[in-house]
């Protein structure tokens, strides 16, 4: 038997890959309703969380943050089965998923963070990616059940908390990559720019298949072979911020990477390579 808690959009794709690979699924959401819509598909909905948990060997958890969690899991404890099991998929701090580990080991039962990268149709057809920490021989006792859920578990090691800050450095990115796509478009439009025209250049010329030798070259140590040297790309950066304000142009990433480039030229870098700004400083 299992349990889920919290059936937003990633919870509610997750129960009905559940219900379809056959499990019995006992669900809980702060909103019953959610939870209620379920049934149509085979899951036991529960108003009490103290109730969706009772027997359940395994508990899955995908709520909005720290508080959340500890809020529905401290509501929820009466109920637990002996050497129940947690599985938590929320993006959780660091701290947060440490501290929840050693507590409820404390109390006699396993706690596994597991956050996710997967959208609803993800968690809905097991594709993505789940990462893992921790303490290995759980995870190798969850594996089956775990891999189940998506297209590929990663594991992190042992460093309890080490899945949890993959979870945040993966999302930070996510985050500063839409940033600098809300700049281009506010400047391709500014510039005269059309949706379908920003398209087709970014159909033929895709900057994102150099990422991973972008990120090798940036977390290396030599600079000295320049493909484009810093003082050329702060050139082409002025050039933007200049535009940007003729025209009236808001931009929100780019002046915070223009500062981070006059530092590393005013230490003397300015003939290295660019990507010489995410070196450790």
């Amino acid at each position: 038997m299992k349990a889920f808690l919290g059936i937003g959009l990633l919870g509610s794709g997750f129960v009905r890959a559940m219900l379809s690979k056959g499990e019995d699924v006992q669900v809980w959401n702060r909103t019953p309703s959610k939870a209620k819509e379920l049934e149509q598909y085979g899951a036991k909905a529960f108003l009490n969380v103290e109730d969706a948990v009772r027997n359940a060997d395994v508990i899955h958890v995908a709520l909005k943050d720290d508080a959340t969690v500890d809020e529905a899991l401290a509501k929820a404890e009466d109920g637990f089965k002996p050497g129940a099991i947690i599985a938590d998929h929320t993006t959780t701090s660091v701290e947060g998923a440490k501290k929840r580990t050693e507590e409820w080991k404390s109390k006699g039962f396993l706690y596994q963070h597991a956050p996710v990268f997967m959208g609803p149709k993800n968690a809905l057809e097991s594709t993505g990616y789940m990462l893992v920490s921790g303490d290995q021989h759980l995870i190798k006792q969850l594996e089956s059940q775990l891999s189940a859920l998506t297209g590929k578990l990663l594991n992190f090691g042992e460093q309890v908390g080490k899945a949890a800050a993959m979870k945040l450095t993966g999302n930070l990115f996510l985050v500063a990559y839409n940033g600098a796509i809300t700049d281009t478009l506010s400047f391709s439009r500014g510039m005269g720019i059309s949706a379908n025209e920003l398209s087709q250049l970014f159909s033929e010329w895709n900057p994102g298949t150099s990422f991973p030798a972008r990120l090798k070259r940036m977390t290396g140590d030599d600079f000295s072979d320049p493909s484009w040297r810093l003082e050329m790309a702060r050139k082409d950066t002025g050039l933007f911020l200049k535009e940007a304000e003729l025209k009236g142009i808001s931009l929100n990433v780019i002046p915070g990477v223009a500062s981070l480039m006059d530092g590393w030229i005013e230490k003397g870098y300015g003939k290295e390579d660019w990507t010489i700004i995410g070196k450790e400083q």
